[in-house]
């Protein structure tokens, strides 16, 4: 073995150490260089604005300043004197144009276009307190065009744009997030997110990006595929969720993981489900329950829900817990509003004997409010409303105020009155709405009923809060409406009740579930569940579905394998951000707190999304396209 000796290794290093200061020494010029550059741009970039459109008042009266924006209006008195309003991000300043010279400048700038502003500031003489800026108004002795709007008309008024057809607002999504209104939800969104991401750090979560090309799963809806260019035949899909991935990192050993996790799904948008892309503050935690979990949510939403939302008040922790099964009898649906605090009424024995063909050997359901009172014509509109939303006739009678009952089907009840003022106990001034059909059917259709029931009834509709609630216990399994075969009720990958026990034992329809949903005002936040974390006991789960462990083991391999080196119990859930937000701003659609929502039809009409390839790019990728053919 040859050993260098100190005075070799001593001249060996004075080289390397001559050549490494070299280095140093050319890489730090470099570097000063650059910090230089970017020093100078900095300045540069600064010296383009002394101040935003929302920072001057009337202490800067006599200052000399520069303003840059965006060209919104001008109000021209003569061809001297006119008013132009100068707006950027922050806000909106008046630019006072008084002269001839000046007027000049603008002669053939369309609005929208960028302009640079250099001025005086002064006090102004028709003071407003409608813009911060009010106080004051800019003269300018240099006006600057940087960027020219070359279309003199606009598809639609900037601040106006929330009232243009949705289409063309999307396609020109750029021209309606300049309305300081939509910019503003947007704005929101970030600070809510940042709100949130620093609540969950506080509580010792540590935030993990997961894949986002990974294999199909079955998550319940459809899949976005991505062809595998080096993989003939074989794709990629889009994550509908970072479901598995999270759960493989409890099995690696991380105790608290969260994200602002981005979800694609191929399927329709509804107001509150926008098609393909959505955001979810995701989580899991080890060694949890579902109480764990439930003590996170309740500490972390309730203080981003009052801080940003346009309601300053929310429920305070413990929220109210309903089993899935009494939220749909007490309310008609698993996502009720609590603010509305009528109850739904089961009247199938009583009502079911009645001489009114729509009724028999159906499930009939019963809502009662002492704030109703309409005009015919609402009543009319309102169960054409119920119709609409769920395919199902609403009926109703009222109680006047002699204790008779009136309207709708008053007449079948007459002979059974007494009965039915006990069972629902009316009395004058009542408004009773009824629903019927199959059991499905009943419950979905008084539960719409409810909620406009409740909405219009004076003193029933505390409307200026955000009250949640869980729901809870669901069933494991349930017999599926289109396959008529057991499926799993939820989430498959969740903890029966009684585990393997359970599945061993009972009747897998009475089976419940550690699942759980967050419900907000009506609004379905979140699923979420105590993890099926035992590899036995989720092939046992799986058979009763029809799939066996060899279909377990092809279908989740990544994570029947983690679960098999020692799994800590786990549990999780996902809060929807694109619904939180809405709910916060206040907003009927998802779309208004997206910043590039794609329309009803999942289409991106800004960009031209979906769009065609050339048939390089599907040779690439081994694809070719066979059109469905046209029915004659």
């Amino acid at each position: 073995m040859h050993v260098t000796g100190r005075r070799e290794r001593s001249a060996t290093w004075k080289s390397v150490n001559s050549e490494s200061l070299l280095y140093f020494r050319v890489c730090s010029d470099r570097m000063r260089e650059v910090f230089a550059r970017e020093e100078r741009n900095h300045e540069n970039m600064m010296q383009s604005r002394t101040h935003t459109c929302n920072a001057l008042r009337l202490s800067d009266a006599g200052s000399q300043v520069t303003l840059v924006g965006w060209f919104e209006n001008i109000r021209q008195v003569s061809k001297n004197l006119g008013f132009l309003q100068l707006r950027d991000f922050y806000g909106v300043t008046q630019i006072v144009f008084e002269t001839e010279e000046m007027m000049e400048r603008l002669e053939g700038v369309n609005k929208e276009s960028t302009l640079l502003v250099e001025g005086t500031v002064r006090e102004r003489s028709n003071k407003t307190n409608t813009i911060p800026t009010g106080e004051i108004e800019v003269v300018p002795c240099r006006v600057e065009v940087l960027g020219k709007c070359t279309n003199n008309v606009l598809p639609f008024e900037i601040r106006q744009s929330k009232n243009a057809d949705e289409n063309i607002r999307l396609k020109y999504r750029y021209l309606d997030l300049r309305n300081p209104e939509v910019k503003d939800k947007i704005l929101l969104r970030s600070h809510i997110v940042t709100e949130l991401r620093q609540r969950m750090n506080d509580l010792d979560f540590v935030e993990i990006t997961t894949p986002i090309l990974t294999c199909s799963s079955p998550e319940g809806a459809r899949d976005y595929l991505v062809p595998a260019r080096n993989h003939p035949g074989k794709f990629y899909a889009l994550p509908q969720a970072p479901q598995q991935f999270k759960q493989i990192l409890m099995a690696s050993g991380f105790d608290r993981y969260f994200q602002i996790a981005p979800c694609f799904r191929d399927e329709d948008a509804r107001a509150d489900r926008s098609p393909g892309e959505f955001y979810q503050l995701d989580m899991e935690m080890a060694f949890a329950s579902q109480e764990d979990v439930f003590s996170v949510i309740e500490q972390v939403l309730p203080p981003v829900f009052e801080k940003y939302g346009v309601y300053d008040q929310a429920s305070s922790a413990p929220f109210v817990r309903i089993p899935y099964l009494e939220a749909l009898e007490k309310y008609g649906t698993d996502k009720p509003d609590l603010r509305i605090d009528l109850v739904v009424q089961d009247v199938t024995e009583l009502f079911g004997q009645l001489d009114f063909v729509p009724f028999k050997d159906h499930m009939i359901k019963a809502v009662v409010t002492d704030g109703y009172t309409a005009t015919r014509k609402e009543i009319d509109k309102m169960c054409a409303d119920v119709e609409v939303e769920t395919g199902n006739k609403a009926y109703w009678f009222r109680v006047d105020e002699n204790g008779s009952y009136v309207g709708g089907i008053s007449k079948f009840l007459a002979e059974r009155k007494e009965e039915v003022d006990k069972l629902l106990g009316l009395k004058p001034g009542d408004f009773v709405g009824v629903t019927a059909g199959d059991k499905n059917a009943a419950v979905k259709t008084s539960g719409v009923l409810r909620r406009m029931l409740g909405m219009k009834s004076e003193g029933h509709f505390r409307q200026a809060c955000y009250e949640f609630c869980w729901i809870v216990d669901f069933p494991m399994y349930e017999i599926g409406e289109e396959s008529g075969e057991m499926e799993f009720c939820h989430n498959p990958f969740s903890m029966p009740q009684g585990g393997m026990q359970a599945l061993e034992t009972m009747e897998p329809l009475t089976i419940l579930a550690y699942q759980y949903d967050l419900v907000c005002n009506g609004v379905e936040l979140s699923s979420g569940a105590v993890r099926n974390h035992d590899p036995e006991i989720m092939v046992k789960a799986f058979q009763l579905v029809g799939l066996g462990e060899e279909d377990v083991k092809a279908k989740f391999p990544a994570m029947y394998n983690a679960f098999c080196y020692g799994a800590p119990p786990h549990a999780g859930i996902a809060p929807g951000v694109d619904r939180m937000v809405m709910l916060l701003a206040g907003e009927d659609s998802i779309r208004e707190v997206i910043p590039f929502p794609m329309n009803k039809q999942a289409q991106d009409i800004m960009m031209g999304a979906p769009a065609q390839v050339d048939e390089r790019q599907l040779r690439d990728v081994h694809i070719e396209i066979k059109m469905p053919k046209e029915e004659k």
